[in-house]
C-alpha cells in the first residue's frame, strides 16, 4: 500500500495505492492522523487504486471520520473499486460516510 497526501486550498487529497490489510492499516491511520494534527479535517480519500480492504481498514477509516468530525470537518471517499464499494455497503459505511464517483466531486462537495 501507497498513502500519497496532496493539500488543496481547504482539502487534504489522500490517494491510496494497493490492497488495506491488518499489516499497513496502522499505516493507514497514521496518514490520516497527520493533516487531522494539523487541523486540516476536510479530507477526500481518493479509493480509485484501492483493490481490497480487510476490516483493519474499514477500522482505520472509521476513525479517521470520526477525528475529522470532531475537529469539524468531514471525510469524503471518491472513486471506488466495485468490490471495495460492495464491502463498504456490507460493513454500513454507506450510510456514515459521502461517497462520490470521482475526486473533483467530493471536494466540490465541501465548496456547497
Amino acid at each position: 500500500m501507497q498513502v500519497t497526501l496532496t493539500e488543496h486550498d481547504t482539502t487534504t487529497l489522500i490517494k491510496i495505492t494497493g490492497s488495506v490489510d491488518g499489516l499497513n492499516a496502522e499505516a493507514l491511520s497514521s496518514s490520516f492522523a497527520a493533516p487531522i494534527a494539523q487541523g486540516r479535517v476536510r479530507l477526500v480519500v481518493d479509493f480509485s487504486s484501492v483493490n481490497y480492504t480487510s476490516s483493519a481498514g474499514l477500522r482505520s477509516l472509521l476513525g479517521a471520520v470520526k477525528d475529522s468530525r470532531r475537529g469539524g470537518g468531514d471525510l469524503r471517499i471518491a472513486a471506488l473499486q466495485p468490490q471495495v464499494e460492495r464491502v463498504l455497503a456490507l460493513a454500513g459505511f454507506t450510510g456514515i460516510v459521502q461517497i462520490f464517483a470521482d475526486v473533483q466531486a467530493a471536494t466540490a462537495s465541501f465548496q456547497s
